[in-house]
């Protein structure tokens, strides 16, 4: 009996894990797990007590380990006392991330789920993420800022939300396999290749001008333009 309850608690947070990826957490049931589980309700009030509390427990068991490796890296390269550059930074968050998708803890769907949280608009999942994540968000950004003492905190800020955001959603929709062999372009490649295409793909938004004097004008000939054809 022991053991059923043991295997009927990870069947639903199986569950629950494939369809926060597929659904998000607003259009996920407790029916829906019960379903893909072959479970019913009271084995979910049984091992959680309710939808939210199944959540945190899949969130807590896929990212905290994650959050712990990232932590672990980043102080290995900041033991120097030098700060470390942003495209290591961007490396830290990458790396532990694709080792755990290909061990037998992660699994092939830890990148997905990844990319599924962070996109998520859930306030349940903005909450979960600032209420238990809040201090190593802040560790990283204080190492994006001494990597990048010319841009102002807010600007900053700005910028890794908007590249982050940007990924996740990558992250989130697509699958992983297909996505490394975008990111290959049909070369055989290594993980530290892949990552650093990744890297040099995500590094623009941390560190393009952003608005220069070119770029309004090219964008204020093209509003001009729209206005013109829209009153013909």
């Amino acid at each position: 009996m022991v053991a059923s309850g043991a295997e009927t608690r990870q069947r639903l947070l199986q569950a629950a894990e494939l369809l926060f990826i597929e659904r998000g957490y607003e259009a996920l049931s407790l029916r829906q797990v019960t379903a893909r589980a072959d479970a019913n309700l009271a084995a979910v009030n049984y091992h959680f007590g309710s939808k939210e509390a199944m959540l945190q427990e899949l969130l807590s068991r896929r990212l905290d380990r994650l959050n712990e490796e990232r932590l672990r890296l980043l102080d290995i390269c900041e033991a120097s006392g030098k700060p470390a550059d942003y495209e290591t930074i961007l490396g830290v968050l990458f790396v532990p991330a694709l080792q755990l998708s290909r061990s037998a803890e992660g699994g092939p769907a830890f990148l997905r789920l990844l990319g599924r949280v962070y996109s998520d608009a859930s306030p349940f999942i903005r909450d979960y993420l600032q209420s238990h994540y809040r201090p190593i968000f802040e560790r990283f950004f204080e190492a994006f800022a001494r990597a990048l003492p010319d841009t102002p905190r807010s600007e900053l800020g700005l910028r890794l939300h908007f590249a982050l955001k940007a990924l996740s959603g990558v992250l989130a929709t697509d699958d992983m396999d297909d996505l490394l062999a975008e990111l290959s372009m049909g070369q055989p490649l290594g993980d530290a290749e892949l990552l650093a295409r990744l890297v040099a793909l995500v590094s623009p938004a941390l560190v393009a001008p952003l608005g220069n004097p070119r770029q309004v004008e090219l964008i204020e000939q093209l509003i001009r333009q729209e206005r013109a054809i829209a009153t013909c």
